[in-house]
C-alpha cells in the first residue's frame, strides 16, 4: 500500500490549494496499487493525502495468492485500511472490478466515506457478482476458467481493454492472476452506497462495454450523482490521469 502526503495542509492552504482530502483508489481486476501511480502523484503534489492499496493476491501482494481469497476478502483489505489510518472524510475511489469492492467497503464504512466514485466500475445490486455482471467477453473468459475446474484466473491483455498502445506492455507485465472466487461471491448490500452524499461515475467511452453502459445508464440522472464520460480506453487512470485528478479533485 502506498501513502503519502506532498504538503501539509497549512503548506496547501498558504500556496492557494484546495482543502486537503483523502483519497483511497481501489484498483480493478489483475492490477494492483501500481495502476494509480500517475493519478497518485499528482493529487500528492496538490497536497492530498493518497492511499493506494493493493488487494490480498495480487500486485506485490501475489505471493499470498490463494484460492480461498474472495470478494469478502478484497473488502477487508480497504476497510481494515480505513480503519488502521484512522481515516475520515474519505474520497472512496474504485475501478472496474474495484466498483463491487468500494460498494462492500461503503457497507461497513459508510460514516468514514465523504464521497464514492466509480471508475468504469461495475455498481452492483445486492446478490450480484461479477460473473454475472461483466461483459461477454469477460465472462466468457472467466467461465472458462470455472468448466475446468480452475480456481485462479490469468489476466486478460491490455488490449482487450482499449488501454493506450504506448502503455500495453506495462500493463500486460504488471497484472496477475486473481482468485475465481472473488468473481464468484455474492455481494450483500442494504444501500449504504447510495445514502453517501457525492457519488461520481466516470464511463471510458472509448471501452466498448454493454456492462458500464448499463451502469452508467442506471446512476444517470439519479439524485447526488454526477456521471462524466472520458474519451479513453478502460483504464481512465493510466490513459487519462490529469483528467482523472482534476474530476477528483474539483467534484468531490
Amino acid at each position: 500500500m502506498a501513502e503519502a502526503t506532498a504538503m501539509t495542509e497549512a503548506s496547501a492552504k498558504g500556496n492557494g490549494m484546495s482543502e486537503q482530502k483523502t483519497f483511497v483508489l481501489v484498483h480493478g481486476a489483475w492490477h494492483g496499487g501500481w495502476c494509480w501511480c500517475r493519478v497518485a502523484d499528482l493529487l500528492m503534489t496538490a497536497g492530498h493525502r493518497v492511499f493506494t492499496p493493493t488487494l490480498s493476491g495480487l500486485g506485490e501482494r501475489s505471493h499470498l495468492l490463494g484460492a480461498d481469497i474472495n470478494l469478502s476478502t478484497h473488502i477487508a483489505d480497504v476497510v481494515n485500511v480505513l480503519k488502521w489510518e484512522r481515516l475520515t472524510d474519505v474520497v472512496l475511489c474504485g475501478h472496474s472490478y474495484g466498483g463491487f469492492v468500494i460498494s462492500g467497503v461503503a457497507e461497513k464504512m459508510s460514516g468514514a466515506i465523504a464521497s464514492i466514485v466509480f471508475v468504469d466500475a461495475f455498481v452492483p445490486e445486492s446478490d450480484d457478482t461479477v460473473m454475472k455482471s461483466a461483459s461477454p467477453a469477460t465472462r466468457e473468459h472467466l467461465n472458462e476458467v470455472v468448466s475446468r475446474g480452475g480456481t485462479i484466473v490469468g489476466p486478460l491483455p491490455a488490449a482487450v481493454f482499449q488501454v493506450n498502445e504506448k502503455d500495453r506492455a506495462w500493463v500486460d507485465e504488471l497484472c496477475t492472476p486473481q482468485p475465481i472466487a472473488t468473481f464468484s461471491e455474492r455481494i450483500a448490500l442494504t444501500g449504504a452506497r447510495e445514502r453517501i452524499g457525492k457519488k461520481l461515475y466516470l464511463r471510458a467511452s472509448g471501452y466498448g462495454s454493454p456492462s458500464f453502459d448499463a451502469a452508467l445508464a442506471k446512476v444517470r440522472g439519479r439524485p447526488a450523482w454526477r456521471v462524466f464520460e472520458m474519451a479513453c480506453g478502460h483504464d481512465i487512470m493510466i490513459d487519462m490521469p490529469e483528467e482523472l485528478a482534476r474530476i477528483l479533485t474539483e467534484w468531490t
